[in-house]
């Protein structure tokens, strides 16, 4: 059952949606000093920034020991036990609501952060794992939709608690809060009626259950052999690893992820996929969503938490949309291109209409009619930023993660990867509120729309396609010179079968390929019908 991994993106997203919204809620704002007259502006950024940034803290803790708890307890109990972690630490930020204690707010949330970083390590990982490799790409894609579903949810549950219930009552805030309790319950529940990953029950010698788990998610019987070819390649790859590390502690993985040139590749592109995506700027945009649209001329209260409340909406249509349409049918390296390219021009234009138009920021309440439409086009670009985020990064640098790393790596490369992927979340949702001030809203947007370019640039030369490759197959791209396996990586190792020789464009170096190929004509249509 790979819906309860699917909707464990809601966790990030619900938080997302929620507390940039929160921030905005009168009875918050009161009860937490966020506008507090005795402090200065730099004072109250610093604070609004603190209280939004520290679930991406906990994250950061969080995502660096799911690797160990994935692999020690298993997908499924890794499950169980974040969400118990989520809902402690949401009690506790709930809890602060009659005393105003920022100090619970802070803990509460820090906590929480605990679990939620780890929803996406576990989740990904298993999708990863047990998905049929025609539809990786959408199961992975699904987890990354559901943090807009989160979002999305979130951003209307704020806006109607500020229509319908009083802005002198504490539950304007406590209420759409409590998703959080609703989403962590639902996922503990449902994880009771999963299978587990069939590749770590082969990892931890549960061999029988292995193949039942995988008989049940193909809906083929395990002498199928479609279901006996994939076992038979798990086993393989994982005894060719473990002839690799025999003899080493457990330090051993560690080490050889960081000395063997072909995982270093793989590091270097967990790493530069999370500090190109995370300071793109669209991840700002999603916490501090009211906060950009009262840049780009939207006034009102009720109206910036709708719009809001729209812009969610919209990149959960465009997510869904990516990942069930285009991110294996056109490629994962050409929908992040295009994302890319469609975010680019989006933010450019944010940039350049918040450096004419002076008037926005200095609250002047009359525009010219060619001034308000400009900033209404300000307003569409926030929605097709979020478009090509949808398209682009926020599903790649989940996929990527979950496909690039060997086995017995996985857990711990995609710690890695998430543990990054909060750091830059935290500095980004910590620095941007203090950026608006230091480097002026329109500098700031400059800023962001710079490294949105530099990444298209790496993408072109770095990022290799893994669309349509088993898990095993992807592991013959990355023994190419590094200087290929961004460029011609799935065109040079395109049916790879046996003993494969690789020849560079020069031709002079071959790098020999163990990869075995155990499909047979007769799988193909059991393959469609999975």
């Amino acid at each position: 059952m790979r819906p309860v991994f699917g909707i464990m993106g809601a966790a990030r997203g619900i938080d997302e949606g929620l507390i940039g919204t929160t921030a905005t809620l009168d009875p918050f704002i009161a009860k937490f000093g966020l506008k507090d007259p005795s402090k200065s502006k730099h004072e109250q950024a610093d604070l609004l920034s603190n209280i939004t940034s520290m679930v991406q803290l906990g994250s950061i803790l969080g995502a660096l020991i799911a690797f160990y708890l994935t692999d020690k307890l298993g997908r499924l109990w890794a499950t169980r036990q974040l969400c118990l972690i989520w809902v402690v630490g949401i009690a506790i930020f709930l809890a602060a609501a009659p005393s105003g204690s920022i100090g619970m707010v802070y803990a509460g949330r820090f906590i929480a952060g605990i679990g939620i970083g780890q929803t996406t390590v576990v989740a990904p990982t298993y999708l990863a794992e047990t998905a049929p490799r025609a539809i990786r790409g959408l199961c992975v894609g699904a987890f990354s939709g559901a943090v807009y579903l989160g979002i999305m949810l979130a951003y209307f549950a704020s806006w109607g608690s500020s229509i319908h219930i009083s802005d002198k009552s504490q539950a304007q805030w406590l209420v759409p809060n409590s998703m959080h309790l609703m989403f962590a319950g639902i996922i503990f529940v449902l994880s009771f009626f999963a299978k587990e990953s069939p590749r770590w029950l082969i990892k931890v010698g549960r061999h029988e259950d292995a193949a039942k788990g995988l008989s049940q998610l193909r809906n083929l019987p395990i002498e199928h052999p479609y279901v006996q070819s994939e076992i038979i390649d798990i086993n393989d790859q994982l005894n060719r690893e473990r002839e690799a590390t025999m003899g080493t502690s457990w330090l051993g993985p560690v080490r050889e992820l960081f000395t063997i040139r072909s995982n270093l590749y793989r590091i270097m592109l967990s790493v530069m996929s999370q500090v190109l995506a995370q300071w793109s700027g669209a991840n700002s945009i999603t916490i501090y969503a009211p906060e950009y649209f009262a840049m780009m001329g939207t006034t009102g209260q009720n109206e910036k938490l709708f719009a809001t409340a729209i812009f969610g909406l919209v990149k959960f249509i465009s997510s869904m949309l990516c990942a069930f349409f285009l991110v294996d049918y056109i490629g994962r390296k050409r929908a992040l291109s295009s994302g890319i390219i469609l975010q680019l021009f989006a933010m450019l234009y944010m940039a350049l209409f918040l450096v004419i138009d002076t008037s926005v920021s200095d609250d002047v309440p009359h525009q010219s009619p060619s001034q308000k439409r400009a900033a209404q086009g300000a307003i569409v670009m926030i929605y097709f930023s979020g478009f090509g985020w949808a398209l682009g990064w926020n599903s790649i640098q989940y996929l990527l993660n979950s496909e690039i790393y060997p086995l017995r790596l996985r857990a711990l490369g995609g710690s890695i990867a998430m543990t990054l992927h909060f750091a830059n979340q935290y500095g980004n949702s910590k620095a941007v509120p203090l950026m608006f001030i230091g480097m002026t809203t329109g500098g700031t947007m400059f800023f962001f729309s710079a490294i949105t370019a530099i990444g298209l640039v790496w993408v072109w030369f770095f990022l290799p396609e893994t669309t349509g490759k088993s898990l095993e197959a992807i592991d013959a791209i990355f023994e190419l010179p590094w200087y290929l396996i961004g460029r011609k990586g799935k065109e040079m190792t395109e049916g790879v079968g046996g003993l494969a020789e690789v020849l560079d464009h020069d031709g002079e170096k071959t790098v020999e390929l163990e990869m075995r190929d155990k499909r047979v004509e007769n799988v193909e249509g059991a393959e469609t019908k999975v």
